[in-house]
């Protein structure tokens, strides 16, 4: 029977035990284990439906942790790193041998992230190995920014959800290498990229999602996806009355079936309620589902990514 709680030594109990707990992270809910216990690893990818070789992120407490797990210092990012962690932000460096290769899907490196949140935090502090945590949601499907949405989509998969309320942030974090001394963002997310922009000195180069073989988390082509037809909004096209409509900032009229992210145009908000959003449509009595894509600007480049890749092929 999964429990919703904010019993951090119960939480800390079951993942020593090789057990599964969610926890909350500022971007979106987590589905963790203990990432240097294989069998607990290989829970994460069984409670998810989530293909192996599509790696996950690492968890730590303080940037003092990240050698522990490394076996390459941060160099170039190391500015970065110190700005914005704890915070939305994953870095790929170099793995030591003592981070199983179910983690990384047998890739050379990990991906290591301090989350900016209390209650995960205190966690994380109270244990001695990093937490292996993608999105906390069946795979490919809406990722989870509540208690109650990890219940609704995993109860009697996980042994505990840890309630920290809903998330700041809203969408994953962004995730940077370095390649040929270039900063490489191999997933938007909840850091802008302008932000990174000015605070690396060198060319900052964005990469697209890959359909498969990803080298990073969360790099699959088709991800994110509610289970209803996606539908681009296409300016004078006709619809049908019980199409329901992801919005911007204002409604569209004469249509019932609507979700607006930000009425004040903030993409801050819109970044927060994008999943919200994506899953209150797909509980409505409708068949299709018309996205509105935001500015491709600040966090509105993470929500449009999110946004085409409920939309893309296989």
């Amino acid at each position: 029977m999964t429990e919703i709680g904010k019993d951090i030594q119960k939480a800390k109990a079951i993942l020593e035990a090789g057990g599964l707990v969610a926890i909350p992270t500022e971007t979106v809910y987590g589905l963790a284990a203990n990432a240097l216990n294989p069998k607990a690893v290989a829970k994460i990818f069984e409670a998810k439906n989530r293909p192996s070789f599509d790696p996950l992120i690492i968890h730590i407490s303080t940037f003092a942790e990240l050698h522990k797990y490394t076996s390459q210092s941060l160099g170039q990012l190391t500015e970065i790193a110190n700005k914005f962690w704890p915070g939305p932000l994953t870095v790929l460096l170099p793995k030591r041998d003592i981070i199983p290769d179910v983690v990384t899907s047998g890739l050379e490196r990990v991906a290591v992230r301090v989350p900016q949140h209390e209650l995960t935090l205190s966690l994380l502090s109270s244990i001695d190995f990093p937490l292996a945590a993608p999105s906390a949601n069946p795979f490919g499907y809406v990722s989870p920014t509540t208690a109650q949405h990890v219940y609704d989509q995993l109860a009697g998969k996980v042994d505990y959800i840890l309630d920290g309320g809903p998330c700041q942030v809203g969408v994953e974090s962004t995730i940077i290498g370095i390649e040929d001394a270039d900063l490489v963002v191999y997933r938007k997310g909840g850091l802008a990229i302008e932000d990174l922009e000015r605070n690396f000195e060198g060319k900052v180069r964005v990469n697209d999602f890959s359909a498969s073989n990803p080298s990073a988390p969360g790099m699959l082509k088709k991800h994110y996806s509610p289970d209803k037809q996606v539908l681009v909004y296409k300016d004078g096209e006709s619809y049908d009355k019980e199409t329901a409509f992801l919005r911007f900032s204002s409604p569209i009229s004469g249509y019932s079936y609507q979700f607006v992210l930000s009425e004040s145009a903030d993409l801050a908000e819109a970044a927060a309620r994008l999943f919200q959003g994506l899953r209150a449509l797909d509980q409505m009595p409708v068949k299709t589902i018309v996205i509105e894509f935001v500015p491709e600007v600040g966090l509105g480049r993470a929500i449009n990514d999110r946004l085409r890749r409920t939309i893309a092929e296989e």
